[in-house]
C-alpha cells in the first residue's frame, strides 16, 4: 500500500494537469528504508511528449546525488497518461528500474487535466516486469517520521 500525504498528492495531480497534454513526470524521495514519500520533486519530460516521458540525464543525476547526500531514495516514481488510463505501458514496465519504489500514474484522459475534475490516481509495484496494483492511502499529515495519520 502506498500511503502519501494530501500536499503531494495534490502537487502530482496539480504537476499532471499542468504539464498536459504533454505527459509529467517526477519523483518523490524519503528517507532511506522508510517507505514515507516527503521530498516532492517535479521533473522536466525531456521527451516533451503527450505519449512518452524521460527523464533528462544530468537532472536525473543531480537528483540522485542529492538523494545521496540526504540519505534519501526514491519512494514515488510518477508520471501521466494523457490519453490512456492509469495503467503502466509495455515501455513503463521495461523502463521501471526501482523495484523498491511505487510506481503512481494519473491519467489525465477525457477531460480530466481541468482543475475540480475526477483524476485516476493509481500506484504499482514493478519488479522484473511484474505489474501489481496496490491500494493508494491519501493522509492529511504524517504524524511522526515513520507512522502517518
Amino acid at each position: 500500500m502506498l500511503t502519501i500525504d494530501r500536499a503531494t498528492y495534490d502537487a502530482i495531480i496539480a504537476h499532471a494537469r499542468r504539464d498536459h497534454p504533454d505527459e509529467a513526470c517526477g519523483v518523490v524521495a524519503g528517507p532511506i528504508g522508510s517507505d514515507r514519500p516527503a521530498r516532492f520533486i517535479p521533473m522536466l519530460n525531456a521527451a516533451m511528449s503527450p505519449t512518452f516521458y524521460e527523464f533528462d540525464s544530468g537532472d536525473l543525476l543531480k537528483l540522485y546525488r542529492e538523494m545521496d547526500d540526504n540519505d534519501e531514495e526514491p519512494v514515488v516514481i510518477y508520471h501521466s497518461h494523457t490519453a490512456t488510463e492509469a495503467y503502466p505501458s509495455r515501455t513503463d514496465i521495461n523502463l521501471a528500474a526501482e523495484p523498491g519504489a511505487h510506481y503512481v500514474l494519473v491519467s489525465t484522459r477525457d477531460g480530466a487535466d481541468a482543475e475540480g475534475t475526477p483524476i485516476d490516481f493509481r500506484s504499482y509495484r514493478i519488479s522484473g516486469g511484474e505489474v501489481i496494483e496496490e491500494e493508494v492511502r491519501v493522509v492529511e499529515r504524517y504524524t511522526d517520521s515513520s507512522t502517518p495519520e
